[in-house]
């Protein structure tokens, strides 16, 4: 009997079709032509990207927003231009499926054209890192890095494939009779809470008069961000944020503070120093939590930890009480147990940060118009801040934002807590680079959006360097046919860094920082999108207007005067001949 075969690109697009998935990014190759070949006999839209890293970081935005795995498809030498992406995905736990083109099996170890050992460089920054070595295989392995990429500790996975197995022949079906029988997606295994343990918990909660929640990136992929609403509004508990992970809650709810960042939120420094009880739920106590230790957290405060996977918990032994909880499941628990959880101390305590929050923005809003009062502020020079604001002025409610770069990051993270209060702007989502900072994501990400949600207004805030890093990628823009808008702040050089060097380097000045005028917006006109340059803080609001009124790929440029933000500013006062981690 004749067996049917099928090249192993197309086998390889056949196996991740069964897995429902619906986009691969991509710099076409010849290494890759098989299994282009195979998306589009499947259906599977393909989209591709001027640059590998693009085309990782257009994955990795298209993963966040889905929360579920989408594929980056590279050669062997665009494998080498992918691994900021692949780092960028391992830092927020992004579930993307790196597959790249190899050099033959056949001739491993001699030599071979474009012969990179591209599993092991991708090891260290992914769950899963493996080459294919058998093509009637391709579907076993696509399983597993399916499974390994969304269960417990979700993050990226790697699959290399040589291209003697991309191009060779294979039966079409060579596990039909092999488990699983159904190569479908399913939900990953879900750890429960353990009975006593979580009794022990809930006892310290009901204790608690002034307890607080932060949430991390467990939460988010988890998919129970609603819950940690309901939970804490029921409890009126106060919800944190983990900095540089995504946005679990819009800043106008009810429960939601901001940042668990002393710098970017002083009243969180207030919250955390006088609570009584910190359940973390979904995060880890690295480097951002201070490890766990005083003084960020104190020695009266019973320190909780809330993991879906034990991988997490072993980032977090410096906690008092550790739990292995889905975060579905503990909040579920909570629930059941609200009525036994309430108390007037508690309501008290929500209204007491509540009132903080309120005095924080109104204290940012007094700064900001005293200090661009001064005689010393240069004449129609815009602040940071007011750059960020007044942008999403010109937004509406359901828009999304996205930011890019570092002081820019950082003073839009402060706007977007102040907006969210004074202007009750409900924000659809906002993203922006995570644990690892990387600079150049911004673009990509507000692409990732718009593609999602094509008949919402996407506006990205970034940095003059962090444009420079990936700005080109909005040549996808045109292609695609994604009217985003790219708000460039532009203050002629790496501020954050320079800002770092004035007050590290014994001269007090900054070096090798310095950019040239450039004209951004002239170059997305160029392209052919909608440009304009602002100068005057007055004009910015209309000008975002007009560009999402243009309905084209659009950049308004504004010059903008650098101010340290209070997180550079802290760090780096600190230290003394050092750099800031």
């Amino acid at each position: 009997m004749k067996i049917n075969t099928v090249r192993g690109g197309q086998l390889l697009a056949r196996s991740l079709k069964q897995k429902n998935i619906d986009h691969v990014f991509t710099l076409s190759g010849g290494f890759c032509n098989p299994a282009l070949e195979g998306f589009m006999e499947c259906q599977i839209p393909v989209i591709n990207c001027p640059h590998e890293q693009v085309a990782g970081h257009l994955a990795d935005g298209h993963t966040r927003i889905t929360r579920k795995p989408t594929i980056c498809l590279v050669g062997p030498e665009g494998f080498s231009n992918a691994i900021p992406a692949m780092m960028e995905a391992w830092g927020e736990r992004s579930p993307v499926i790196f597959i790249t083109g190899s050099s033959t099996l056949k001739r491993q170890g001699a030599g071979g054209f474009k012969e990179i050992d591209d599993v092991s460089i991708a090891a260290p920054l992914t769950k899963y890192s493996i080459s294919v070595t058998d093509g009637s295989r391709i579907p076993e392995f696509v399983q597993r890095a399916w499974n390994m990429a969304i269960g417990g500790y979700p993050g990226p996975v790697h699959l290399s494939i040589p291209v003697d197995i991309m191009f060779s022949s294979f039966p079409e079906n060579p596990t039909a009779n092999e488990r699983p029988f159904n190569h479908g997606p399913k939900e990953p295994p879900k750890a429960f809470p353990d009975p006593e343990q979580l009794d022990v918990i809930c006892e310290k909660l009901k204790q608690a008069r002034k307890p607080i929640f932060i949430g991390g990136h467990g939460v988010w992929w988890s998919k129970a961000e609603t819950l940690l609403s309901k939970v804490a509004s029921s409890l009126s508990v106060p919800i944190f944020n983990i900095p540089y992970h995504q946005k679990l809650l819009p800043e106008t709810n009810a429960c939601y503070m901001g940042l668990a960042d002393f710098h970017q939120y002083s009243p969180s420094k207030y919250a955390i120093h006088n609570s009584d009880c910190i359940i973390m739920i979904g995060g880890r106590l690295d480097n951002q939590m201070n490890f766990g230790n005083p003084p960020f957290f104190p020695n009266h405060t019973d320190l909780i930890c809330i993991n879906g996977s034990h991988e997490e918990l072993q980032f977090n032994m410096a906690a008092d009480y550790a739990l292995l909880s889905d975060p579905n499941a503990f909040f579920n628990a909570l629930m059941k147990r609200s009525e036994d959880l309430v108390s007037s101390d508690k309501e008290n305590w929500l209204i007491e940060n509540k009132s903080n929050r309120v005095d924080w923005v109104n204290k940012h809003l007094k700064n900001l118009k005293t200090s661009t009062s001064e005689d010393k502020w240069p004449k129609n020079s815009i602040h940071p801040l007011q750059l960020s604001i007044s942008v999403q002025e010109a937004m509406s409610d359901g828009d999304h934002l996205v930011f890019d770069g570092g002081n820019t990051h950082f003073w839009s993270e402060i706007a977007v807590n102040i907006v969210g209060v004074k202007n009750k702007l409900s924000l659809g989502s906002v993203m922006h680079p995570g644990s690892y900072s990387l600079l150049g994501v911004g673009v990509s990400f507000a692409l990732s959006v718009k593609r999602l949600k094509p008949k919402d207004n996407v506006v990205l805030i970034t940095g003059d360097g962090a444009f420079l890093s990936g700005g080109l990628s909005i040549e996808t823009a045109f292609q695609e046919n994604l009217p985003i808008v790219v708000i460039v702040d532009n203050n002629g050089g790496l501020d954050c860094i320079s800002q770092q060097q004035e007050r590290l380097f014994a001269s007090r000045r900054h070096f090798a920082t310095d950019f040239r005028d450039i004209p951004f917006h002239k170059l997305v006109e160029g392209l052919g999108g909608y440009g304009e340059l602002v100068e005057k803080s007055s004009d910015i609001s209309l000008a975002v207007k007009r560009a999402i009124n243009s309905g084209k790929p659009s950049c308004i440029n504004v010059k903008t005067k650098g101010v340290i933000s209070p997180i550079v500013a802290a760090t780096s006062d600190k230290r003394d001949k050092a750099s800031i981690e």
